[in-house]
């Protein structure tokens, strides 16, 4: 039987797992997809959490232990997070330590409703750094403006970085530059920049799904025919980007120093519209040194039928320049694209970090009266 997800690893992709619970865990569940599945990393954000928190009755205990202390809810919503990210970086860690400190790892977000403060954003990244206490943690910060220098901040104090809700390659040149900023820093402060990692997580589906609603309001036969094809040609452009920037002589510095490269992730790859290939966020972005977050349906659909070739996205650069020319007629409007779906991604996180909060203080004040947690 081929095995497809080995030869996606092979091609250059590393596979992570967009999701994370309890059950998961102590099913053994994460260990199996990392021993079978070639299952590299783990992504989470809050509405992972969030659902994670509600399906499970694996948390009582820890919760009734939390109600009896008299814990605040958020703390508890750390404590709660914190214990099954630490415990799935245990998971992880014959990944961590075969790839030599690159993949294995583990993210944990930042509080989303921090998003546009940026000394905040660093103080709570250190926090959860020395929380979680394992060095195979991703910290995630989103790229917003405010986040921007607190990459570089988080990074300079040798704190390992996920940089999440990149959508626009403006903003991704950016987070780059705030990268490579953070290792300059980090370098100069001492610390050892091999033990440091970082992944900019370009999201993909999200802007097919928000493009091909503006093309749909177009209604012309030329505009429809242009659905389903921006947010591959996005990515392309970012790698082109990206392959730009870590051949530079800043970045041969750095990595004469140690350093990794900051590896473009591609995430949000489930595909939104029933239309389209279930796995084309993965066959469309092969490219060497990339990462590709999938939730465990998209992984189990590759593994079946995904289709793997070499290199899907360095010969595709012109093709995606000469599309986003035809968009721009068509009328999208790029720039208030990339805009709206910052925002609406941090609006989304922060509604998860609110159902999250919300339903751990209704299990708190029900292990408080006694019931079930």
């Amino acid at each position: 039987m081929t095995d497809r997800l080995k030869e996606l690893t092979a091609a250059g992709v590393a596979v992570w797992l967009d999701d994370l619970s309890r059950t998961r865990l102590s099913s053994g569940g994460l260990d199996k997809l990392r021993r079978e599945q070639h299952v590299a990393g783990v992504t989470t954000n809050p509405t992972i959490f969030a659902k994670a928190l509600k399906d499970a009755d694996e948390y009582d205990w820890q919760v009734r232990d939390l109600a009896t202390r008299g814990v605040e809810v958020e703390e508890a919503v750390r404590m709660l997070t914190t214990y099954d990210v630490r415990w799935a970086c245990d998971v992880m860690r014959p990944s961590y330590e075969g790839s030599a400190g690159v993949d294995g790892r583990v993210s944990i977000e930042v509080d989303p409703r921090l998003a546009h403060e940026s000394a905040k954003t660093v103080a709570e990244a250190k926090a959860l750094w020395w929380l979680v206490d394992r060095p195979n943690l991703f910290i995630k910060i989103p790229a917003t403006e405010a986040g921007l220098p607190a990459i570089t901040a988080t990074l300079a104090e040798g704190i390992s970085v996920n940089v999440t809700l990149i959508f626009g390659l403006d903003r991704y040149s950016q987070v780059m530059e705030a990268f490579l900023a953070g290792l300059e820093q980090a370098k100069a402060n001492g610390h050892d920049l091999s033990t440091i990692g970082s992944v900019a997580s370009f999201f993909v589906s999200r802007v097919d799904s928000e493009i091909d609603k503006r093309l749909e309001k177009a209604g012309s036969a030329e505009a429809k025919a242009l659905r389903g094809k921006a947010a591959v040609a996005n990515a392309r452009l970012a790698y082109e980007r990206y392959s730009e920037v870590f051949s530079s002589d800043r970045w041969r510095a750095l990595a004469d120093a140690g350093a990794h490269p900051q590896r473009p992730l591609w995430a949000s790859t489930s595909t939104k519209n029933p239309d389209y290939r279930d796995v084309i966020y993965v066959e469309e972005l092969i490219a060497p040194g990339t990462v590709n977050t999938m939730p465990e349906s998209v992984i189990h659909a590759y593994a079946d039928h995904g289709e793997t070739q070499s290199d899907t996205v360095t010969g595709g650069y012109d093709e995606a320049r000469q599309l986003f020319a035809d968009l721009e007629s068509a009328g999208v409007d790029m720039a208030d694209v990339i805009v709206t779906l910052e925002r609406e991604g941090v609006e989304k996180f922060e509604a998860s970090w609110q159902e999250l909060l919300d339903g751990v203080r209704t299990s708190l004040e029900a292990a408080r009266r006694g019931g079930k947690a």
